[in-house]
C-alpha cells in the first residue's frame, strides 16, 4: 500500500509540473504573440511613413524641376541682357571724340562754304531735293534671332503700315509676313507669322518692299527684277536687267548678284558686272516700269564689302573692318557729287557676330534693318544735312 501510495504521490507531482509547463509556454506563446503584433504594426505603420516620404520626395523634386526651368530661363534673360549692354558700350566706344580746334579766319571759311553751297546746290537740282546724309549711328536693337545666317527683313518703306516681310535664308518662293514689330518679337520662331507664296523663287539677299509690292531678283537664265502686288496677289511687271556677265555685288555676301534698294526718290539696284569686277555699281529705277534711268560706277570695292543702302541718292557701302566685332561704311557714292569719302563722317555700326548679309534703310522712320548671321538688329540713324559738311 504504502507503494501504492508513493506512486500516486509522484504521478501527482509529475501531472502539476506538466500542468505548470504547459502554462508556462502558454505565457511564453502569448508574450510571442504580443511582440509579434507589436513588430507587424510598427511595421505597417513604417511602410506607410515610406510612402508618405516618396511622394513628398516626387512632389519635391518636381518643384525642383520647375525652378531649375524657370532659372534656366532667368539666366538666359540675364545672358540676354548682358549681352546688349555689352553691345551698347561697344557702340559708345566708337562715338567720335571732339574735333580738335583750329584757329581759321572767319570770312574765309564763309566764303568756302558760299563757294561749296553755290556749286552744290548747281549739281543737286538737276537729280532731286533730297538732302540728308548718316551723321552717326545713334542706337541698335537686337530684336531676336531667327531662320538661317543670312537673310533679309524690312517694313514696307513707302508707308505707315507696321507689317514686318522675312526672306528667310538667299533662296525660296515664301514670305513670313507679321503684323508688327512686337509680333514678331514675341513670336516663338516663325510661328505668329502669315506664309506668302511667290509664283516664282527669289535669289539673295537684295529684296524690298515697296508700295505694297515686293521687289525681289530671280536668278534663273536672265537676272529679272520682278514686281509682285501683295494685294492682288500677281506679278505686276518683271524686266531683265540690262547688264551680262554678272557677279556677286559683295565679296562677304557671294549669293547677293543684285541688291534692290529704296529710299527717299525710289527705287535703286546696287550690282556688280565683270567688265567693272573690282568696283560696285548703281542704276536708278523707275519701280513703276522697272525701266532703268541711269547707271553710274562708282569707286566702292567689292572686295570685305558686306552690304549696302541708299540715302538721299547716296549709296553707303559696308565693310568689315580688323577690329572685332564691328564693321564700317568706309565708301560713299552720291551721285549728286555732293559727298565724297573725305567728306563724309566716320560711321560704325557695333556687332557682336559675322558679317551683315542684309541692310535695308526705311526712309519713313530713318532705320535701317540688319540681317547679321541671323539675329534681326535695328540701327536708329542720326541724319544731318549734306550742305552741313
Amino acid at each position: 500500500m504504502r507503494g501504492l501510495a508513493v506512486l500516486v504521490t509522484l504521478v501527482c507531482l509529475a501531472t502539476a509540473q506538466h500542468q505548470a509547463l504547459i502554462n508556462y509556454l502558454e505565457q511564453r506563446l502569448l508574450a510571442i504573440e504580443d511582440r509579434v503584433s507589436l513588430w507587424h504594426n510598427q511595421a505597417t505603420r513604417y511602410a506607410s511613413e515610406l510612402r508618405e516620404l516618396k511622394q513628398q520626395m516626387v512632389s519635391q523634386l518636381e518643384n525642383l524641376d520647375k525652378e531649375k526651368e524657370a532659372l534656366r530661363m532667368n539666366l538666359d534673360n540675364v545672358g540676354t541682357r548682358v549681352d546688349r549692354v555689352e553691345r551698347e558700350l561697344d557702340y559708345l566706344e566708337t562715338q567720335n571724340g571732339a574735333q580738335p580746334c583750329v584757329d581759321v579766319d572767319d570770312k574765309l571759311i564763309e566764303q568756302q562754304v558760299t563757294l561749296v553751297e553755290e556749286k552744290q546746290k548747281a549739281k543737286y537740282s538737276k537729280l532731286s531735293d533730297c538732302s540728308d546724309m548718316i551723321s552717326s549711328v545713334k542706337a541698335m536693337k537686337i530684336l531676336k534671332r531667327v531662320g538661317g545666317l543670312k537673310g533679309m527683313w524690312s517694313k514696307d518703306a513707302s508707308r505707315a503700315s507696321g507689317k514686318v516681310y522675312i526672306f528667310n535664308g538667299t533662296n525660296g518662293d515664301t514670305i513670313h509676313e507679321f503684323v508688327s514689330v512686337q509680333d514678331f518679337t514675341h513670336s516663338l520662331g516663325l510661328s505668329l507669322s502669315k506664309d506668302l507664296k511667290l509664283p516664282s523663287a527669289w535669289s539673295g539677299t537684295g529684296h524690298v518692299v515697296f508700295n505694297s509690292h515686293v521687289y525681289y531678283v530671280n536668278q534663273a537664265e536672265e537676272m529679272t527684277v520682278v514686281k509682285y502686288d501683295m494685294v492682288k496677289n500677281s506679278v505686276t511687271d518683271s524686266a531683265v536687267f540690262p547688264m551680262q556677265d554678272h557677279v556677286s555685288v559683295y565679296g562677304l555676301t557671294p549669293e547677293t548678284l543684285m541688291d534692290l534698294a529704296v529710299d527717299e526718290e525710289g527705287l535703286w539696284a546696287i550690282y556688280a558686272t565683270r567688265q567693272n569686277e573690282r568696283h560696285i555699281s548703281l542704276a536708278k529705277m523707275d519701280s513703276s516700269s522697272l525701266d532703268i534711268e541711269q547707271m553710274w560706277d562708282t569707286n566702292c570695292p567689292r572686295e570685305n564689302a558686306e552690304a549696302a543702302f541708299v540715302i538721299c541718292g547716296t549709296l553707303y557701302v559696308v565693310y568689315n573692318t580688323k577690329q572685332p566685332g564691328r564693321s564700317r561704311v568706309q565708301c560713299v557714292f552720291d551721285v549728286n557729287d555732293m559727298v565724297t569719302n573725305e567728306d563724309a563722317p566716320v560711321v560704325y555700326f557695333p556687332k557682336r557676330y559675322g558679317a551683315h548679309s542684309s541692310l535695308k534703310y526705311n526712309p519713313q522712320e530713318q532705320l535701317l534693318y540688319a540681317w547679321d548671321d541671323g539675329y534681326q538688329i535695328l540701327y536708329k540713324l542720326i541724319m544731318k544735312k549734306k550742305l552741313e559738311i
